[in-house]
């Protein structure tokens, strides 16, 4: 990409890349969100697509991770750019555990505020993210500011419940009702898996 110069590769899931940029006219530092294209020709990913939708439904919030922009280059890579944040909470309670040491009562309290009150905006504009987990919420070390990210498999929530799939969140944030593959879901689950996070903030660990 002309309008980026990449630094370094910071992540890769399912659906792309994330590269640490510079961004040339301005020297401000981005994340850029690699996606991958479908090779016949199917065009760009649901969940690409899913995602810029909800992003830019949800940008007025600081706690909700977006910093708004879609780049083609050529005919089969698509880039998100976001504002760069420099960890995510699953490096970060690692490097607690590899110490053997546990996170300060104060920032345990600082992050789950940050968490609670991103989720409630999610859930107050009827959007279940359905896969948080501490890879996807991305920090500022130097503020403790945290936000939620990966959007891709998030799903608009109404009255009656819809049915979804229960093939979502990783195991360990997965609510039990979804565990036992009930398919008509809402909130809770996203509730659930701010309460594993929670524990893991205070144990290192996952909950066994």
């Amino acid at each position: 990409m002309e309008l980026f110069e990449k630094l370094e590769k910071v992540g890769e899931g399912t659906y792309g890349k994330v590269y640490r940029a510079r961004e040339r006219a301005t020297g401000k530092i981005v994340a850029l969100k690699k996606t991958r294209l479908h090779e016949d020709d199917e065009g760009v990913p649901a969940t690409t697509l899913r995602e810029v939708s909800i992003l830019r439904m949800l940008s007025r919030d600081p706690h909700v991770d977006v910093k708004q922009g879609l780049n083609k280059e050529g005919k089969t890579v698509l880039y998100l750019v976001f504002e760069y944040m420099d960890t995510d909470l699953k490096k970060y309670i690692r490097s607690f555990r590899q110490t053997k040491a546990t996170i300060p009562t104060n920032i345990v309290k600082t992050l789950m505020y940050q968490l609670c009150k991103g989720v409630a905006f999610c859930h107050g504009h009827g959007l279940l993210h359905r896969d948080l987990k501490p890879h996807n919420l991305l920090m500022d070390k130097k503020t403790m500011m945290l936000k939620i990210a990966d959007l891709g498999l998030a799903r608009a929530f109404t009255l009656p419940i819809k049915k979804y799939t229960h093939e979502i969140l990783t195991l360990w944030y997965r609510a039990p009702e979804v565990l036992l593959g009930d398919t008509h879901y809402s909130v809770a689950v996203d509730i659930w898996s701010v309460g594993c996070i929670f524990g893991k903030k205070i144990s290192v660990y996952p909950l066994p």
